[in-house]
């Protein structure tokens, strides 16, 4: 199978100050077409640390894409780390320096002389074009490790990796056809309890069951060839079965996106009132263009009872003329309370948190996914009370 691995480099990256996305992107991208990433390594900007680790990860893989290090400043040093690892001067190629003057001119500005750094490659290197920025990738062989160099710009990125590299990769090997990863999403359990019940599960040939935990989320994925769909369709039956009323969604859309869906296949309008949540749910949803009605976030009002946000429920369904509303109470003595209004019925319930670990921002994560599940269930026939192993209820309307 074909090695591939990814190096990331930067200061930045290294100690944390930003979030790699391009990393998690490419694995995720490359898992699709066929091509599992097998290990990542992250280096700061350090010359002798850059040449080491490219002379080191080229004696194991067959293909290592280097991500950042391209732009014009200092501390970009990809491609001299390159040339010192191949025992090679850099070249200056002067049709990059042409497109990048084109890049500027059309934009109504002038090259930077510090921009001609940019053009400067491994003498051996094959140039790989840019079409959206100014830093040219460029591909060199060592150790009988093909090295893709790339700029850090997620959009730069991309665009090189999906024209440039994927194609190259399929002309020179021959690619494992896209595993297949079925996956579910749960609300409300812990890993441990699933992983009690889902461990001694016998799995097709090759195929693992792996448990993502991100508070408040556990996501289960059973990942395999393509050729046990059959096998592993019989499985996740299993899986879903034990996941039961607590499976929230499918796929990797999310929760909002489904409940979006139901509400616009059933024709509803939604507002929300949100205290403790700040306008979270609200931005959840109107990221999916759920159909929202004007909501509110009340001011600190001291009085957050359930008969209380049930009566703010009730008059913003009557100011903002929806069909359903959503109000969210502020949190007091680490309960909160969610109602859900519509104009057969109201359902409300005070919940009180059992774990004291969680960050407010967690535990406003967790409000907000039980709002949403509280309107999956009701818009999915179930009843709107759900069992959560660290909620608690304290009163139900």
């Amino acid at each position: 199978m074909l090695r591939l691995e990814m190096l990331c480099t930067g200061d930045e990256v290294l100690h944390g100050q930003i979030i790699d996305t391009n990393s998690a992107w490419l694995a995720d991208y490359l898992f699709q077409q066929g091509i599992p990433m097998r290990a990542r390594s992250t280096v700061g900007d350090a010359l002798e640390d850059l040449v080491s680790t490219l002379q080191l990860r080229s004696q194991y893989a067959d293909v290592l894409i280097v991500n950042g290090g391209l732009g014009p400043t200092s501390d970009d040093l990809s491609a001299q780390a390159a040339a010192d690892a191949l025992g090679e001067r850099l070249v200056e190629h002067p049709e990059w320096i042409a497109q990048m003057e084109a890049y500027f001119a059309s934009r109504g500005r002038p090259m930077s002389d510090s921009n001609r750094k940019q053009a400067m490659i491994p003498a051996s290197a094959e140039m790989i074009d840019n079409p959206v920025g100014t830093a040219c990738g460029f591909a060199i062989q060592l150790n009988g490790c093909w090295i893709f160099f790339t700029p850090g710009v997620p959009s730069e990125f991309k665009v090189m990796v999906e024209q440039q590299i994927l194609p190259r990769l399929r002309q020179r090997f021959t690619l494992s056809e896209p595993p297949l990863c079925l996956r579910l999403t749960t609300f409300g359990r812990s890993e441990s309890g699933l992983a009690q019940q889902l461990d001694s599960l016998p799995l097709p040939p090759n195929t693992t069951l792996g448990y993502r935990s991100s508070m408040p989320i556990i996501e289960l994925k059973l990942t395999g060839p393509s050729s046990q769909r059959e096998a592993m369709i019989e499985v996740w039956q299993h899986v879903r079965a034990v996941a039961g009323e607590n499976c929230v969604f499918e796929g990797t859309a999310g929760l909002p996106h489904d409940v979006a869906v139901l509400l616009r296949e059933r024709g509803l309008r939604l507002a929300v009132s949100e205290q403790f949540t700040a306008g979270l749910l609200s931005w959840q949803l109107r990221s999916v263009e759920a159909p929202l009605g004007n909501g509110e976030l009340p001011e600190h009002s001291g009085n957050s009872s359930l008969k209380e946000v049930a009566s703010r429920a009730r008059v913003l369904a009557t100011h903002s003329g929806v069909d359903l509303t959503i109000a969210i109470g502020e949190l007091q003595d680490d309960c909160i309370s969610v109602v859900l209004h519509s104009a057969q019925e109201t359902f409300g319930q005070t919940m009180v948190y059992s774990s004291q670990r969680h960050s407010q921002r967690i535990r406003q994560e967790m409000t907000a996914m039980l709002a949403l599940d509280m309107l999956r269930r009701w818009l999915t026939g179930q009843s709107p009370y759900g069992n959560y192993e660290w909620l608690k209820p304290t009163e139900t309307l």
